[in-house]
C-alpha cells in the first residue's frame, strides 16, 4: 500500500490531473512564445519515438542549460562504464545545447509535464534504473511516481539557497515527504547539506560543485578567429548573462569608461537571447553604435555595443574579453556562473546580489579574482582601471584560474558516491538476462 502523502501533495496531484486536458492549450500559448519546440511536443505528455535501449539505463534530469552544462563530463564519465544515459531537460535552449553537445548514444527528450498521466506514460516508457535530479528542479508527481515504482533517486550538486529554504521550511511536511523520497543527496556545501537534512533528506554528503570541473566553455575556431580580426586592438568588455535591469546599467557604466578608454567595445549578452532586440533598442537609445549577432554580422571599427543574443557562444565571447561582468547580480537573481569565465583566466566584475553561488564568488573575491562592484559609477571606474593596466588584469585573470582549479574534485567525489548504485545496476539487469 502507497504511504499517504501530506494534503498539499494529494491536492497538488488532484490538481494537476484536473488540469491534463488543458495541456494542449497551455503549450500551444507556450509555444507562441518561443518556449516549446513544435516538433516535440508528444514528448511533454510523456511519449516518445525513441526506443529504450536494452541494459541499465541512467535518468538524469536537469532544468536548463546550466545545470547540463554542470553535468556533461558526469555523463562522459558513465559511458566509459558501458551505461546508457536519458537525459531530460524542460527548456528550447537547453535541448538546442544537448543535440550540438551530448554524444549520439545519449538520449535527450523534454521532462514531462507533471501530471500523473504524463509522467506515469514516460516512465512506463522509460523504465531507467536509477534516478539523478541536478540541483533543485524538483517536481513532485515525477518523485513520487519514480520512488513508488522504486526507482533510487539521487539529488546531484544539491544546492539549497536560503530564500528557497524559507520556503520550503514553512511546508515542512511536504518537503519531507518530497525530499525524503530521495535515497541520497550530493550537495554543494556543508551550508546546501545542513539545509537538505532540516527539510527532510536522511542521506545527505558533501561533494562540492560539479560545475567546478566543468572544461572552460568550447569556441568554434571559425567564429573566433572571425571575432579576433574584427575587435583586433580594441579592449573588450564582455558583460554575460544580464538580466532585465541590468543592461541600462552597463550602458552607462560603458558609457563613462568610454571617456577615458574611447576604444573600448562592449559586448552583452543576455541571459535569455529573445531580449537581444530589446537591449539593441536600450543601447541605441543611449547612443550607442549597436550591432546583434542574430543579424550575422560582425562588429566594424565603428561599433561600440555587441548584443550576442545566440545560444553556445559565450566560449568565444570570453576568449577575447579583457574583462568579464557576470550579469544577474545587479538585480535580485542571485548571480550567473562565474567558473567558465574563470576558467578562461579572466578578471571578474559583479554586483553584490551573487547568492546562487555565494561561496565561489566569496573565495574568487578573497583570491581577488573577482571583485564586487556596488554600483554604476563603482563598475564603470573599475572597467577603467582594469582597461588601463595589463599587469592587474593578468594578476587578477590568474588569482580567478587558480582558484576554480583549486576548488575542484566534485566530479570524483561524485562519481565515487554512485558506484554502489551502478553497480546494482548491472548485477539486477545480469540476473534478469540470465
Amino acid at each position: 500500500m502507497a504511504e499517504r502523502l501530506p494534503m498539499t501533495l494529494r491536492a497538488y496531484r488532484r490538481a494537476m490531473s484536473a488540469a491534463t486536458p488543458l495541456a494542449g492549450l497551455w503549450l500551444k500559448r507556450r509555444l507562441r512564445r518561443g518556449k516549446e519546440d513544435e516538433e516535440r511536443l508528444a514528448e511533454r505528455h510523456g511519449e516518445s519515438t525513441l526506443d529504450r535501449p536494452t541494459g541499465p539505463l541512467v535518468w538524469l534530469h536537469g532544468a536548463s542549460v546550466g545545470e547540463l552544462n554542470a553535468v556533461f563530463p558526469l555523463i562522459e564519465r558513465l559511458r566509459t562504464q558501458d551505461i546508457r544515459v536519458l537525459v531530460t531537460s524542460g527548456t528550447v535552449t537547453s535541448a538546442k545545447v544537448a543535440k550540438d553537445r551530448l554524444p549520439e548514444d545519449v538520449l535527450h527528450q523534454y521532462i514531462p509535464l507533471d501530471a500523473p498521466h504524463f509522467v506515469g506514460r514516460f516512465l512506463n516508457h522509460w523504465r531507467p534504473d536509477l534516478g539523478l535530479f541536478v540541483e533543485q528542479d524538483l517536481w513532485p508527481n515525477l518523485i513520487v511516481s519514480a520512488a513508488r515504482r522504486r526507482i533510487p533517486l539521487v539529488l546531484i550538486n544539491g544546492r539549497m539557497s536560503e530564500q528557497s529554504f524559507k520556503g520550503w521550511r514553512s511546508l515542512r511536511r511536504t518537503a519531507e515527504a518530497l525530499l525524503g523520497k530521495f535515497d541520497l543527496c550530493l550537495a554543494q556545501s556543508a551550508l546546501d547539506a545542513e539545509r537538505f537534512s532540516q527539510l527532510g533528506v536522511t542521506t545527505v554528503h558533501v561533494t562540492g560543485n560539479l560545475k567546478l570541473d566543468v572544461p572552460a566553455p568550447p569556441a568554434d575556431e571559425l567564429k573566433l578567429a572571425e571575432m579576433q580580426r574584427a575587435v583586433a586592438d580594441r579592449q573588450v568588455l564582455v558583460a554575460a548573462s544580464t538580466h532585465p535591469g541590468e543592461d541600462e546599467a552597463v550602458l552607462e557604466a560603458h558609457r563613462r569608461a568610454r571617456k577615458t578608454r574611447p576604444r573600448l567595445i562592449t559586448i552583452i549578452a543576455p541571459r535569455h537571447p529573445e531580449r537581444g532586440r530589446e537591449v539593441l533598442d536600450r543601447a541605441v537609445s543611449a547612443g550607442s553604435r549597436a550591432m546583434l549577432r542574430s543579424h550575422g554580422t560582425v562588429p566594424d571599427a565603428l561599433t561600440d555595443v555587441y548584443v550576442a543574443d545566440t545560444i553556445g557562444e559565450l566560449g568565444v565571447f570570453y576568449r577575447i574579453a579583457h574583462v568579464v561582468f557576470m550579469g544577474g547580480s545587479i538585480v535580485e537573481h542571485g548571480g550567473q556562473n562565474p567558473i567558465e569565465a574563470a576558467k578562461l583566466g579572466k578578471p571578474l566584475l559583479h554586483g553584490p546580489n551573487v547568492w546562487n553561488f555565494q561561496d565561489i564568488y566569496a573565495a574568487l573575491d578573497a583570491a581577488r579574482g573577482a571583485e564586487e562592484v556596488d554600483n554604476i559609477g563603482h563598475l564603470a571606474m573599475r572597467i577603467g582601471d582594469l582597461m588601463k593596466d595589463p599587469a592587474i588584469r593578468k594578476a587578477a585573470g590568474d588569482a580567478a584560474f587558480r582558484t576554480v582549479e583549486r576548488l575542484g574534485g566534485a566530479l570524483d567525489r561524485t562519481f565515487s558516491e554512485l558506484e554502489p548504485y551502478l553497480l546494482q545496476m548491472r548485477i539486477a539487469h545480469q540476473a534478469s538476462d540470465a
